[in-house]
């Protein structure tokens, strides 16, 4: 630590030895039999945005790159992941001595482990306590079987609580991924989550705003129907890239309600999954 240090990491740079050490210090240690090469979190600073439906779109994209792919679904109380893919409750198992779960795999192979898995029925309600959530995502990383992970994606909730904490803190993220809405509130949701990934020395891959238009079915013109997007003048003011807008497209919304998440043919997030690819 520097004789001049302040104990206010905010005030140093990325490279600063203390805050290096500090961060490394948290991480929880992935089981040996596990391997996981990167994970990149989805996060959102506002509920109902979309970022499980990116979560699950991006995991579908990387599966299709041959890549061997998982998402752990951080978001305990409210976990959307398993129907995406039409995986049903108590789908996630354990190895022979009980030591590690086991994730679900969906139709592709990708693993997936979430809380709905573990339940009886998916509509019964998670009503825990923060330190026990956050307990539970470190569970999901360090005592569950991944099996040679090349990309893991972490659907967290929204906001800047104890699971994003946990989760900047506990497990190796190499970047994150911000998804937001075209509204006008959506400066200062992205500069919440911008400034807690810099404050947690996380590397932000970039933006993704969804609902930014629908498609005319007549003239195919584009018609943003919540009013021009605001991602770019937050994306510039953060110092961050929009990697790309999404429109509202039903049959999007349609495959994620059915489980079918995986038949879906889009590329419309091809400049995340090269972001994601060059970390």
């Amino acid at each position: 630590m520097s004789e001049n240090c302040t104990h206010d990491c905010s005030s140093c740079g990325e490279n600063c030895s203390s805050r290096t050490q500090e961060r490394t210090s948290f991480l929880e240690p992935l089981n040996p039999a596990s391997s996981v090469k990167k994970v990149i979190g989805v996060v959102s600073g506002k509920g109902g945005v979309g970022k499980s439906m990116v979560t699950s779109m991006m995991a579908v994209a990387m599966n299709r790159k041959h890549k061997r792919t998982a998402i752990l679904d951080a978001d305990i109380t409210g976990p959307s992941i398993p129907r995406a893919f039409g995986l049903d409750s108590e789908m996630a198992a354990v190895t022979p001595d009980g030591s590690l779960m086991i994730p679900a795999q969906t139709m592709n192979g990708i693993q997936v482990m979430s809380a709905n898995l573990l339940l009886d029925n998916v509509t019964d309600p998670v009503i825990w306590r923060g330190p026990v959530i956050a307990g539970a995502v470190k569970q999901f990383w360090t005592e569950t079987l991944w099996q040679d992970i090349d990309y893991m994606f972490v659907d967290m909730p929204p906001g800047t609580g104890d699971v994003p904490l946990t989760v900047f803190q506990s497990l190796p993220v190499d970047g994150i991924i911000i998804v937001t809405s075209p509204q006008e509130l959506v400066s200062m949701i992205v500069a919440k989550a911008v400034n807690m990934a810099k404050k947690m020395d996380i590397p932000i891959l970039g933006i993704v705003e969804n609902m930014s238009y629908v498609v005319c079915p007549d003239c195919g013109k584009k018609i943003p129907i919540f009013g021009e997007g605001h991602v770019e003048k937050a994306a510039a003011e953060a110092g961050v890239k929009v990697l790309a807008k999404l429109p509202i497209n039903p049959e999007i919304a349609q495959l994620m309600d059915a489980g079918k998440i995986e038949y879906l043919k889009d590329d419309s997030l091809a400049e995340v999954v090269k972001a994601v690819e060059e970390i």
